[in-house]
């Protein structure tokens, strides 16, 4: 299977442009990464690639065809800040609900115990409520995942247990993933192929 932006353009304004140009294509069990500095479009380009933004130009499809507007979406994405990405007035339980149920044997890898379920997000730490937007994020019906800065507020080891459960769970299901970062000793270590937008920008 495969995910691909071609020709990409994207505009804040009428002679504002944040891409131009931008192409990227990530195939399945494929890790791929993505740097550029603040600013250049990394987060707007993951945006686009899952959905949440249209291009001004170019286009993304996966295998050939356009994204499906309904249902499950296939390419899921993960943002930095994970407060804002849930639902304040649900449970964890209903959180984890929304991506079809739990998988316990992820929710193990991942850290999440039991009792966190009953709780509200704001009864969380980040790392925690981190975990659960991963744990709704990977489904079996999930294709690819735009991780946008994902752990990059985290600690080391909160961090590497993520990705360790992440990377394991998209080997299984050849799951493809972009790893949006500007941590350069990140990318290098988790992707086996990078793509740098300084060029664009």
């Amino acid at each position: 299977m495969l995910l691909e932006a071609s020709e990409i353009g994207f505009r804040y304004s009428k002679n504002q442009w944040v891409l131009r140009g931008v192409s990227v294509a990530i195939r399945s069990g494929e890790v791929v990464g993505l740097i550029g500095p603040s600013g250049c479009g990394k987060t707007t380009l993951g945006r686009i690639l899952a959905g949440y933004e249209r291009p001004h130009e170019g286009s993304v499809a996966l295998d050939g065809k356009a994204l499906p507007a309904t249902g499950y979406h296939p390419v899921q994405l993960v943002f930095q800040h994970p407060e804002k990405a849930v639902n304040p007035r649900w449970r964890m339980r209903k959180t984890l609900a929304e991506g079809g149920g739990p998988d316990e044997q992820l929710l193990a890898a991942l850290g999440i115990q039991e009792e966190w379920l009953s709780r509200w997000p704001n009864e969380l730490s980040g790392g925690e409520l981190q975990r659960f937007c991963v744990a709704r994020a990977l489904r079996p019906q999930t294709r690819f995942l735009i991780a946008d800065e994902m752990t990059a507020m985290l600690d080391g080891i909160t961090q590497a247990q993520i990705w360790h459960a992440v990377l394991d769970y998209a080997r299984k299901q050849e799951m493809g993933v972009l790893v949006v970062s500007h941590e350069k000793s990140l990318i290098n270590r988790l992707c086996t192929r990078v793509v740098d937008l300084t060029q664009f920008c």
